[in-house]
């Protein structure tokens, strides 16, 4: 444009005959320059307005969240992108250095003093991570936006926060620098997390998973456990409403917790579980009409097929039972081995077999949150094996594939596939593995295991418990050992029409003077429940 004029200048235009055309041409010429100029200046303003209103705009939070929040079914907050960053300083742009090198000390006071502010202010580099490659706290981010001085920024970027840090570190899981989900439900979900802006909601409580975890860690501290681990699932919707797993890490600060920490085991450990095992077993007496007394007061002998003795079962010493001669229920509810062991030999050939399939206790869970652990079957099935499996030894599962066996069993006889997404109340959906009225008649035994033997610890006033215990002693260098054990406690309430299904492990307990050295379930895992419950039960029913 300025050429422009210029040619009219040197042609000399501005000198010809014609002064009143050439004078109204050059007043045009004038107030095109005028018009650019004002253009110019315009523009310059605007794109300094524009960048002034981004900043501004990510400092009171008029951003856009790169991934959805992920909250509980309450609406509680448990995993949330926030706008974060570190304090940059850029020497070469200070125009106040004084006022600058005053709010580096006045905001980290322990990392500074002011005449250390001012050598950094001063310094000939172009660009200083004020904090290193630590992230400003909110406090300090507000403290350099209002101060607003040349030089002095937050080199603004978005970060994941879990507010609840720990306590839900296994199932809501952690994203990686990228953003991207690496475990739990950060990876499961990160597809939906990624695309969506509305939150993800969980089936999870927490303030019930809260009680789980206070619980289970004074657990671990009282009995120095080895692990806990609990969880409680909606015995008709099949929603989790708490699973936790101990030990534990913190998703914000991975590297201060080892990496042993994140093993989830409620879905990676495979134990024995024990007489938990006898539930399956009453239950297939039942399916299979066996209604009989069993002679239980003298140990159990096993023979080969030449005669030879294959094994001995005896737990005379470990409960008191209150005849020579017990029923079903009874051998059940009085946790009797011997019993158990008869009552599966007297099962047909592949009953238990096609049993536990109808479980899914031969094969990994695929779950809508993760997959499970493959089981362990016996490598053969003779009666030896049929016998212990009768009590839960020779096989071993998940803690979830307990959890989802036992639902199943005491529900109505409906095997649900649990879900960690919030459903509405309707019908049960699943799969039928049990009569309705087996079903039935295995509550009330439980009823009675809460209310008269072992279980009684877990009683809760006010409404009614059915339980199972179990003492599984763990192997070690491929020997049974007998100081190590793993406890559980399975529970129904309400008994009349289950709504919940709980679980509490603990791994490898301790005996205490107050149990007199003992580490069975009933001087651990039983009063842990119980003290869950009695946290838990007026959130459920409030």
């Amino acid at each position: 444009m300025f050429e422009i004029g210029e040619d009219i200048l040197r042609h000399n235009f501005f000198r010809s005959q014609n002064r009143d055309g050439h004078r109204r041409m050059r007043w045009v010429y004038y107030v095109f320059v005028a018009a650019f100029v004002v253009f110019i200046g315009r523009t310059l303003a605007l794109g300094i307005q524009g960048t002034d209103r981004a900043r501004r705009g990510a400092a009171d939070g008029e951003w856009m969240a790169q991934r959805a929040d992920i909250i509980d079914r309450n609406g509680d907050i448990l995993a949330k992108n926030i706008m974060s960053g570190r304090i940059i300083l850029r020497p070469g742009a200070v125009k106040d250095p004084d006022a600058v090198a005053q709010t580096i000390h006045q905001i980290l006071p322990y990392e500074y003093t002011l005449a250390q502010a001012l050598d950094l202010v001063n310094s000939s580099r172009r660009y200083i991570s004020v904090k290193g490659k630590a992230y400003a706290s909110d406090a300090e981010r507000i403290a350099v936006e209002e101060a607003d001085l040349d030089g002095l920024d937050i080199d603004a970027e978005q970060r994941r926060r879990y507010p609840k840090r720990r306590l839900f570190s296994h199932v809501v899981g952690f994203v990686g620098r990228d953003g991207y989900g690496l475990e739990g439900a950060e990876l499961i979900y990160n597809d939906y997390l990624s695309e969506n802006s509305d939150p993800l909601q969980l089936s999870l409580d927490a303030r019930i998973q809260s009680v789980f975890y206070d619980q289970l860690t004074i657990a671990m501290q009282k009995y120095k456990a080895r692990a806990a681990m609990g969880m409680l699932m909606n015995s008709r919707t099949g929603e989790m409403i708490a699973i936790v797993s101990l030990p534990d890490f913190d998703p914000e600060n991975r590297d201060l917790d080892p990496v042993s920490n994140r093993m989830f085991m409620p879905l990676r450990g495979v134990f024995e579980m024990g007489s938990i095992f006898k539930i399956f077993n009453t239950a297939m007496a039942m399916e299979n009409g066996i209604d009989k007394e069993y002679y239980i007061a003298e140990p159990f002998v096993i023979r080969d097929k030449f005669n030879r003795v294959a094994a001995t079962i005896s737990d005379l010493r470990s409960f008191k039972p209150p005849r020579p001669n017990l029923t079903v229920e009874e051998i059940m509810m009085y946790s009797c081995n011997v019993g158990s062991a008869k009552i599966a030999l007297d099962l047909p050939d592949d009953a238990q077999q096609e049993f536990f399939h109808r479980l899914h206790f031969d094969e990994p869970l695929n779950l809508e949150f993760g997959t499970t652990e493959h089981p362990l079957w016996p490598k053969k099935w003779g009666p030896v094996e049929r016998a212990t499996m009768s009590f839960g030894h020779g096989i071993s599962i998940t803690p979830m594939h307990l959890l989802l066996g036992v639902n199943a069993m005491t529900n109505g006889g409906i095997y649900i596939y649990p879900t960690l997404l919030k459903r509405g109340v309707g019908p049960i959906q699943g799969q039928r593995v049990l009569s309705d009225d087996i079903s039935a008649r295995l509550r009330e035994v439980m009823f009675h295991v809460a209310e008269e033997t072992s279980g009684k610890q877990a009683r809760v006033a006010g409404i009614q418990i059915g339980g199972k215990t179990a003492t599984a002693e763990k192997y070690e260098n491929g020997r049974v050992s007998h100081k190590k054990n793993l406890t559980a406690f399975v529970g129904i309430f309400p008994v009349s029409a289950p709504q919940y299904t709980i679980l509490v492990i603990l791994d490898e307990p301790m005996g205490t003077a107050e149990s007199f050295g003992l580490r069975t379930a009933a001087f651990n895992a039983v009063p842990t429940t119980g003290n869950i419950l009695d946290g838990i039960l007026p959130l459920l029913f409030e």
